[in-house]
């Protein structure tokens, strides 16, 4: 059976636009979260972290585009160029394009919008981008809530595996908007600070927008040197509430066994998790009970929306390259502002960035629905 890798990324947050500068910037600790005042979005100051509108119509431009785009298609259309550019592969009918998003254009239903209503359905999202580039085939489009990112990654695997293509282009992104704001604040989940996952202190969640793309493929002569691969992956769902998560961890400790038994691997091989930690009561608990019952409690773990905050159907992608880089520059990354933990079982947080032999890890995420999503990697 083939192997499948990660390979040539890109990510496009308020830290960079290009994967090596925002994995530099979170190793120096910066945060990308800000506190912004925008009576257009909410009527309450909120904290987040949004791409650069300036820069990111500066790079648009370059691309030399034909048609008008949404604020969100610019984000893809610019992340994915630069994995597309780096990975040399023509794009013929042997390579396929999925599309990770929680709620894609739904900033064009806003009235300030210029763009027709039919813009927001994720076909058209999808077919902007196929368009653009000129894939062969229709964009596949993954929506499940906020495991997205992540089970994107799983699907591409099964795709290749099942003989479908050799390759697979997937690129994600979310943006921060009037709808989502206003749906967080609604559960009064929103934190004017940065958020603080697995913290005692914490107050709630941040969101933030990102685009990310990466290449994932069968064949060896198309890795870049920060490659993964994907040992094992698994999903399954709680069925426990539409926003709340199983509170015995029951669906993501089930996605970690069978990611564990589908990679051949023992646990003890897992160098670190790559948690969802959205800084939330009950998802940091419910993920510190679903490590513990599968035994990986000692094992250092980190939440990386400490630097972008949630960014929805992008973050399992993002972190995903963020914890392929981490692998390769042997370095675990700390968990911006953790002081005390704060849930019932033991988790060992990652506090200070720190150098260290690694070479496996576990990237997790769980979302709204019951949804959960689990995958192993391993350097190249």
């Amino acid at each position: 059976m083939d192997n499948v890798y990660l390979s040539h990324n890109n990510i496009l947050s308020s830290l960079g636009f290009d994967s090596f500068t925002v994995i530099d910037s979170i190793e120096k600790g910066n945060c990308g979260l800000s506190v912004y005042n925008d009576n257009k979005v909410l009527h309450v100051p909120f904290c987040s972290s949004r791409i650069d509108p300036r820069e990111l119509q500066n790079r648009y431009e370059i691309l030399g585009p034909k048609t008008e785009h949404t604020r969100l298609e610019k984000m893809m259309l610019v992340s994915l160029y630069d994995t597309i550019s780096k990975s040399n592969v023509t794009l013929d009918e042997r390579t396929g394009l999925l599309i990770s998003t929680t709620k894609g254009n739904i900033d064009v239903l806003e009235e300030e919008s210029s763009f027709p209503e039919y813009r927001a359905y994720l076909s058209e999202l999808g077919d902007q981008i196929q368009d653009f580039f000129g894939f062969h085939d229709k964009a596949i489009i993954v929506s499940n809530a906020c495991v997205s990112g992540i089970l994107t990654i799983a699907v591409a695997k099964r795709l290749i595996r099942q003989g479908r293509y050799d390759r697979i282009f997937v690129v994600a992104g979310d943006l921060v908007t009037q709808f989502i704001l206003s749906g967080f604040n609604a559960f009064q989940a929103l934190s004017l600070e940065s958020c603080r996952p697995y913290c005692n202190s914490r107050t709630g969640i941040n969101i933030g927008e990102v685009a990310a793309s990466v290449l994932v493929t069968k064949n060896p002569s198309e890795l870049a040197p920060e490659s993964v691969q994907i040992m094992g992956e698994a999903s399954c769902n709680d069925a426990n509430h539409i926003s709340g998560p199983s509170r015995t961890g029951e669906g993501l400790y089930r996605c970690i066994e069978n990611a564990v038994l589908q990679s051949g691997m023992e646990k003890n091989d897992i160098d670190y998790i790559s948690g969802h930690g959205t800084a939330t009561m009950f998802n940091d608990e419910m993920e510190s009970i679903a490590f513990d019952r599968a035994g990986l409690s000692r094992t250092p773990v980190n939440s990386l929306k400490s630097y972008f905050g949630h960014t929805l159907g992008a973050s399992g992608l993002l972190e995903s390259i963020i914890g392929m880089h981490s692998l390769h520059r042997n370095t675990l990354f700390a968990s911006l502002g953790f002081k005390e933990l704060g849930v019932s079982r033991p988790m060992n947080i990652i506090t200070e960035t720190t150098k260290k032999d690694i070479n496996v890890f576990l990237k997790t995420a769980s979302g709204f629905g019951g949804s959960n999503t689990a995958v192993i990697f391993k350097k190249v």
